[in-house]
């Protein structure tokens, strides 16, 4: 990549997913900006979820609310090589998608097993549509419709082998991989969205990429409907997924 190239990336996760962490990863780059969540105030204005999101009307307030202009910011000047969005799937309602056909995008999913009990611990009762699972998979369908296939991630495999799997990511994006995307400082960063009081005491506490550890905890019975809509489009993106090692992480129901 030379300098006067300029690289637009989205990260489309669903929630609990180490999105933040790697934020913070390209936020070590030198050559790299970070913005959290910027369609987060276009989704609540969107959507009944401000009813329930912890923090949304503080979101309401500090960011802007019209999708179209978020989308004109991203694709404007930055004052770096490359500008790194992350986002959430779900965050795309009444917006034309048009915009990703000149971003890189990447698609990061996490096993449901895992994410789910995760989410609930914060929105008790989450539907699909909270989640963003059957988002990643029309994501990935109209990514291919516009010839620019996304990357695919999974949360397991960045924390099996985190440098292997950025140094891949990496190259796949156009970018030198740098270690320095590997460790960062204990706390808050000036880029965190206002709802990181709410979501983000476990990356504020860290220092990088803490090792994938399966959960064992019981499966909460009343996510277990949900679980079951959900694990057709994760097994199916996780198969596309950036493999470690020669080996696909793609972690079973009920593992």
């Amino acid at each position: 990549m030379t300098s006067k190239t300029k690289i637009r990336i989205n990260l489309w996760s669903g929630p609990r997913n180490i999105s933040t962490a790697l934020m913070y990863s390209f936020a070590q780059r030198v050559d790299t900006k970070v913005y959290d969540e910027p369609l987060y105030a276009h989704y609540l204005s969107n959507s009944n979820a401000d009813e329930y999101h912890p923090g949304a009307y503080e979101v309401l307030a500090a960011m802007e609310n019209d999708g179209a202009k978020v989308v004109e910011m991203m694709l404007g000047d930055h004052g770096k090589a490359v500008a790194f969005f992350k986002q959430m799937t779900h965050h795309l309602v009444n917006i034309d998608q048009s915009f990703m056909k000149e971003m890189v995008n990447i698609i990061l999913t996490r096993n449901p097993t895992e994410m789910l009990p995760s989410y609930a611990k914060e929105v008790p009762n989450p539907t699909m549509r909270d989640v963003g699972y059957r988002q990643h998979h029309e994501l990935l369908k109209y990514l291919k419709s516009i010839g620019n296939a996304p990357i695919i991630l999974t949360s397991e495999n960045v924390l099996k082998d985190p440098a292997t799997t950025l140094r891949k990511l990496s190259q796949k994006i156009g970018i030198r991989f740098d270690e320095k995307m590997l460790r960062w400082k204990k706390g808050p960063r000036p880029e965190d969205g206002p709802w990181a009081k709410y979501w983000y005491h476990s990356v504020h506490q860290s220092t990088g990429f803490i090792r994938h550890q399966p959960k064992n905890d019981p499966f909460p019975e009343h996510l277990e409907p949900l679980l079951a809509e959900c694990m057709p489009y994760y097994e199916e993106l996780a198969s596309l997924s950036i493999c470690v090692k020669g080996k696909r992480n793609i972690p079973q129901q009920g593992s």
